[in-house]
């Protein structure tokens, strides 16, 4: 990114089932968390909060790595979900998107048909193919 946020939040993705469970775990243990905002809430509350947690039901067949048996995000996945999602990441989008688009073509080896398949799985294949055809420097440095 260009322009570095002011706030920060953790995502935690859980299996759809366990979402409810996990987001009133944190609670009673004094975290600030949400499940699943929605843009009236995250700018409604979120804000205030400096660091917040943030519950969402794990889209099933994302592309995740398994590091000291934590499971993390792949980098396909953190792309595809910056496209998708523009209530959590509404300060990626626009030319910051662009930006993080084109850093994480040059810099790292991104699976072009993992980011495709768990676009599918979110329903924005199509919308998001459409995208990466506009970048046309995905694989050169400005």
């Amino acid at each position: 990114m260009i322009h570095q946020p002011g706030r920060f939040y953790v995502i935690i993705e859980v299996d759809k089932d366990a979402a409810q469970s996990v987001f009133y775990y944190l609670k009673e243990n004094k975290f600030s968390v949400f499940i699943d905002p929605t843009q009236d809430l995250f700018e409604k509350y979120i804000p205030d909060e400096k660091e917040s947690l943030i519950v969402k039901p794990l889209v099933t067949e994302a592309p995740l790595n398994v590091i000291n048996r934590v499971y993390t995000a792949t980098i396909e996945k953190m792309l595809v979900d910056i496209f998708c999602d523009d209530v959590i990441f509404a300060a990626q989008q626009g030319s910051e998107m662009r930006t993080i688009y084109q850093e994480a073509f040059y810099k790292y080896a991104v699976n072009e048909s993992s980011i495709m398949r768990y676009a599918d799985r979110r329903g924005k294949k199509e919308s998001l193919r459409e995208y990466l055809s506009t970048i046309s420097n995905l694989r050169q440095k400005n």
